[in-house]
This record gives C-alpha cells, sequence and structure tokens, in this order.
C-alpha cells in the first residue's frame, strides 16, 4: 500500500469523490472503536525493503547453463496484491517444455503461489530457500489488496505492461477471493476509510522551496472499474475520527500469519517440498536437479542476479496488539493504519511520494515508531 494507490487511484477513485450531497450519506454501523494508541500495544517495529522496478516487475525466461529460469520478482509494494496473477504468467512460461519437476526459489508470498500454481498444473515442485515463513520479507507487508502500489514508473514501462497488469490484477483478486470464509480468516473484506480536511480557501505565501523527487509511480486501477465494491460517504459524527470528510469502502485484507501458514499448507498437501538452500551466484542453480527453476528472490534478485533495477523503497511498520471489535482500516495525513487478526499494522507514508526511495536500511528507528504513534492519536476525536 502506499500514498498514491490511496489517493489517487483504485480505493481512493470512489473515496475522494466529493463530499457535496450529506443526505447520502452512509450510517457507520457497528459503531467504531478507537484505537489505542499507548506505547504499552506495541509489540514490534519492522521494516520491509518494496522491491520496486521501473519497468515493472520482471517475469520472463533466461537460459542460465542448462537451466531455464523463469523470474517472477520486482513488484514493488504489489506482491501479495499481484501474486496470483504473476504466478500465472511465470509457470505458463515455465511449463512451455512440460517439465515434470519443477524448482521455485523463493518462501515468500511470490514463490509459494508460484509453487501452487505450478502444482496445479500438473508439476512436482521443491521450494528451495534459505529463509521461510515467518521469516521472508513477505511475512512483514501492510496486507491490503494494493495492486498498483509502487509496481512501475509511467515514462519506464513497456506500453504492453497496463494489458499485463490487469490480467494480473484480475486473476489475483478472483483466487485471494477463493480464501474469504477459510478457517483463521487468511484473506476477508474490511472496511477502509479516507478521512480528509476541506481545503483552506487560500493558502499563506510561503518560502520557495526545491521540487520534490517524484519516483513518477504509475496508477493503473483506473482499469479495474466495477472489480471491487463502490464506496460511499459517511456522516463524520458517526464515527470516532477527528475529520470533516469520511468515506468508506470495502477493500480485501490479508491476514497474513495465516495467509502464508495456509498456502504452505496447501503447498505441503499437494505433495510439495522444502529444502534448505542459499543461492549467492546464478551458477548456484547447478546444483537443483530440476531442469526449469522460477525465480522469486524478490528484493534478493538484485543482488543474486545482479539486477540494480530494482530499488530499495523501505517502509517501516509498528505493530499493535490486536484489539477486540477493531477491525478495520483508515488513511488521514500520511498515516495508514490496517486492524488485522495477527496485528494492527500502523505506517507513516512521509511527506510526498520519494519518501523510503532507494533506502536500504532495514533496520528499525524507534524515534520515526514514536512520531507516527503521535500523529495515530490525532486522528480521534478527544
Amino acid at each position: 500500500m502506499d500514498r498514491r494507490t490511496l489517493i489517487r487511484t483504485g480505493l481512493a477513485t470512489a473515496l475522494l469523490a466529493p463530499l457535496t450531497t450529506p443526505r447520502m450519506a452512509l450510517a457507520a454501523e457497528p459503531p467504531l472503536i478507537p484505537i489505542r494508541t499507548d506505547p504499552a500495544q506495541v509489540f514490534r517495529t519492522t521494516v520491509c525493503l518494496r522491491p520496486f522496478r521501473a519497468k515493472g516487475p520482471r517475469i520472463e525466461s533466461e537460459s542460465v547453463g542448462r537451466k531455464q529460469v523463469i523470474h517472477n520478482y520486482g513488484h514493488g509494494g504489489s506482491g501479495w496484491s499481484l501474486s496470483w496473477g504473476s504466478a500465472a504468467e511465470a509457470v505458463w512460461l515455465a511449463m512451455q517444455s512440460s517439465p515434470r519437476k519443477l524448482a521455485v526459489i523463493g518462501a515468500g508470498a511470490l514463490g509459494l503461489t508460484a509453487a501452487i500454481t505450478a502444482q496445479r498444473a500438473g508439476a512436482e515442485v521443491t521450494i528451495y530457500a534459505k529463509e521461510r515463513f515467518p521469516f521472508v520479507r513477505s511475512a512483514r507487508a501492510t496486507g491490503i489488496w494494493s495492486p498498483d502500489s509502487r509496481v512501475a514508473q509511467t515514462t519506464a514501462m513497456p506500453a504492453d505492461f497496463p494489458v499485463r497488469w490487469e490480467r494480473m490484477a484480475r486473476t489475483s483478486v478472483a483466487l485471494h477471493e477463493s480464501y474469504v470464509g477459510s478457517a483463521g480468516n487468511p484473506v476477508e473484506w474490511i472496511d477502509y476509510y479516507i478521512l480528509r480536511d476541506p481545503e483552506p480557501e487560500s493558502l499563506p505565501t510561503a518560502p520557495e522551496a526545491p521540487e520534490a523527487f517524484d519516483p513518477g509511480f504509475a496508477s493503473l486501477n483506473d482499469r479495474l472499474q466495477g472489480l471491487m465494491p463502490h464506496s460511499g460517504p459517511v456522516a463524520p459524527e458517526t464515527t470516532p475520527f477527528a475529520a470533516a470528510q469520511v468515506r468508506r469502502a470495502a477493500n480485501l485484507s490479508f491476514n497474513i500469519a495465516d495467509y502464508g501458514r495456509q498456502l504452505e499448507a496447501d503447498f505441503l498437501l499437494a505433495g510439495g517440498r522444502f529444502e534448505h538452500m542459499e543461492f549467492h551466484e546464478p551458477s548456484d542453480l547447478s546444483r537443483l536437479k530440476e531442469k526449469v527453476v522460477i525465480n522469486c528472490t524478490g528484493y534478493g534478485a538484485r543482488a543474486l542476479w545482479r539486477d540494480e533495477s530494482v530499488i530499495p523503497v523501505r517502509g517501516q511498520i509498528v505493530w499493535l496488539t490486536p484489539q477486540e471489535g477493531v477491525h478495520y482500516g483508515f488513511y488521514s495525513h500520511g498515516i495508514g493504519v490496517l486492524a488485522r487478526r495477527d496485528g494492527i499494522v500502523v505506517q507513516d507514508f512521509g511527506p510526498d511520494e520519494a519518501f523510503g526511495w532507494n533506502d536500504a536500511n532495514e533496520t528499525a528507528d524507534p524515534v520515526a515508531a514514536q512520531a507516527t504513534l503521535e500523529k495515530l492519536k490525532t486522528v480521534y476525536r478527544a
């Protein structure tokens, strides 16, 4: 999830429509319970590096020695959201030679969905990885459906990418929805709110500042019109939010702790195997007995494949303990919150789109975490 996804496209395309007809406002039922913002509720702070590629995810075939490698990495902040659709694209390439056995490198969201998709296509699959859930980077994701979150750069993506992206997004949402209602709620619908205050009639004159760097992330969600439920205005006084304007829409949320376990269980039940292995050079693939390999190494592909087109976009999440009766999300003044079953994630998106750009530091910042909590306190009425 990112600011542009919320502010300019997808969920926000509907959520940020003008609030000009109060009589159409929807009542917020049942009443929303404010999130406890006491620092004592914090049980961890994590950092996730989104593997951004200006051209979009790399999903293509490459010969490496005697191996056929299908790359499936570089999804930015949309790894979970596009996982099933990109798996379908990658597995289609992998199955061109009708392999009986197939290897997958990486055990995160993309690796697991690619492995399961390959099994459904008739292959015997082994996942080779250094780490598994909950130690993969995928476990640190925000957990909301955001298919165009830092997924490509408008000026760099190929002309055919929007069509491929739409195909991946539609395939993914259908597969995600198939897990709704499963034990443990790995995927479920959640109410998501956009909070706004009216723009001032006139802005004070400020000293001219240097223009901020804008990565130019692509906005593609307009291609998915009609795929997700519509939004509606909510009477602010029926909510605990200190905002003049409130809109609400349903969106898919991933309980990643359970979703990861469910995908691993599905893979193993279908006869899949995990094998611990580290890869430092493309030549290390020669150790594998399988001739066809799907590479789902995410940000790790930058080092493994010397692919400097993969740019890290740092994001820090403050995790609050789950709270009884609190199960919704919202975006307000740069703060994004999602109350999941496995924890309440709170993320500060920073002042502009460049926040976290090309920052590979995965060490948590406790000062920034405290500042995020302070911002969260201002979201609710006293």
